[in-house]
């Protein structure tokens, strides 16, 4: 393998920029937090609100990304943004979070989640005994895919987003089945739609505001990884056009497929008979299809979980890349190898899922990880007010519609989703400020030792 510095090429098509928002943003979340909204809402209508709600949201975030990424087309993202805007600090600041919170730890989530619904089929995953140096099976078998992952995007345009491609088709295709066979063969009620839970007619407003500010946490995070193909901007040909067009169709898919999604539920099992369920996609297609049915959706699960630990491979590295070309000490980070892989930085995100993997559950890395995730969006969104004002000349090939009430939108939902996070799990939430203050006192030690030594 023969490193190089020569920097990532212009080879990824506009089909596969949405293929990866795709592929990013669609996980296990929607096949499992219906079940939470149910119990705290017991409002169908309110639940499929929230879901076209959360699909808005992410739209004026990948608007916001649209004319960023258009006006600064690197790699990395809000690394670039915030460098751009605030200064070197805030950049290496979101190059640290990202690392840990932005991509890290959501992929060993998405591993761990993907060994449990493999349990299924086999059950020797499910093994949680140590089997050697503190290590169970299950965590071993979840490390053995980040590294599989990480040996496939070593092969850069030839393997990579290939094999990305591959997995969203087959992720789409499978999502997509189970709406038309519901519609066509599925056993449910229309009914379904018009039942409200009794226990929604005695909440008052108050808890009634509480609860949509909950279960909107949830629906967020489903929608996260909005502004995947912003991170291989670098990557993408014409990405002035091709860019914006990726995150906003992406977005869009993804939105439609969720309400789609949440119908089936919904159409095969009442508000009650999901309220609490984790599993709420086979509740529902156990009651549309039978055992098949929750067959399917456990192969669609698997695959979508797949395919976006993958996506998030990819993006990734893109933000430790664009940090290596700006600071010296981590020039080995933009090394690429003869497949214009970002091989170091992909060595990197491996070792950190990995040890991720081994001190964490999945639900409380889901925490962290939603926490710190919905901070950074926010402060890159910000971004575009910001060099509105400082930087009015710079060309914007794309111009976020409605500005400024478009980022404003989704900077007040954000920060609005953390105060309720915060207060649900104070924990996972104190990491997250944590790991950004961490970013912040080393870069801030680094620039004082840096000139001391100048002095």
């Amino acid at each position: 393998m023969s490193g190089s510095e020569s920097g990532l090429t212009r080879h990824v098509t506009a089909r596969t920029a949405t293929a990866l928002v795709i592929a990013n943003v669609i996980g296990a979340g929607v096949f499992t937090t219906t079940g939470f909204q149910a119990a705290d809402l017991g409002n169908p209508y309110l639940i499929l609100f929230l879901w076209a709600l959360g699909g808005f949201l992410a739209w004026c975030g990948a608007m916001c990304f649209a004319e960023l990424g258009a006006a600064m087309p690197a790699a990395g993202a809000e690394y670039v943004y915030l460098r751009e805007t605030y200064g070197r600090a805030f950049g290496f600041t979101s190059a640290f979070v990202s690392l840990f919170a932005g991509f890290s730890a959501p992929i060993a989530a998405a591993v761990k989640s993907l060994i449990f619904y493999l349990s299924a089929w086999f059950p020797v995953l499910s093994d949680d005994n140590v089997i050697a140096f503190g290590i169970s099976f299950n965590d071993l078998a979840s490390i053995f895919i980040v590294w599989a992952l990480v040996i496939i995007h070593m092969r850069g345009r030839k393997g990579a987003f290939a094999f990305n491609d591959l997995v969203t088709l087959l992720k789409v295709g499978g999502i997509v089945l189970i709406i038309l066979a519901a519609a066509a063969v599925g056993d449910g009620n229309l009914g379904n739609f018009s039942y409200v839970a009794d226990r929604y007619y005695e909440m008052d407003q108050s808890a009634i505001f509480s609860a949509l500010a909950t279960s909107l946490i949830f629906v967020m995070f489903c929608y996260s990884g909005w502004n995947a193909a912003a991170y291989i901007a670098s990557e993408i040909i014409e990405p002035q056009r091709n860019l914006p067009k990726a995150l906003l169709s992406g977005t869009l898919i993804v939105t439609v497929l969720y309400l789609l999604l949440n119908a089936v539920y919904i159409y095969g099992a009442n508000v009650d008979e999901l309220a609490g369920k984790v599993e709420v996609g086979l509740v529902a297609s156990m009651n549309l299809f039978g055992s098949f049915g929750s067959s399917l959706v456990t192969a669609v699960l698997t695959v979508s979980l797949l395919a976006s630990a993958s996506a998030m491979t990819i993006a990734g590295p893109r933000v430790y890349y664009a940090l290596g070309q700006d600071i010296g000490k981590f020039r080995a980070l933009c090394e690429t190898n003869a497949a214009d892989a970002p091989v170091n930085a992909l060595l990197l995100q491996g070792i950190v899922a990995t040890a991720i993997i081994l001190t964490g559950s999945v639900d409380q890395i889901l925490s962290y990880a939603g926490f710190t995730l919905a901070l950074m969006s926010a402060l890159a969104v910000s971004c575009v007010i910001v060099l509105r004002i400082k930087r009015p000349e710079m060309p914007r090939p794309f111009k976020v519609f409605a500005y400024p009430l478009t980022p404003l939108i989704f900077i007040i939902v954000s920060v609005w989703t953390m105060f309720w996070a915060f207060q649900g799990r104070p924990l996972e939430s104190i990491l997250a400020l944590l790991t950004v203050a961490a970013g912040g006192g080393i870069f801030t030690v680094a620039y004082l030792l840096k000139r001391s030594r100048a002095g």
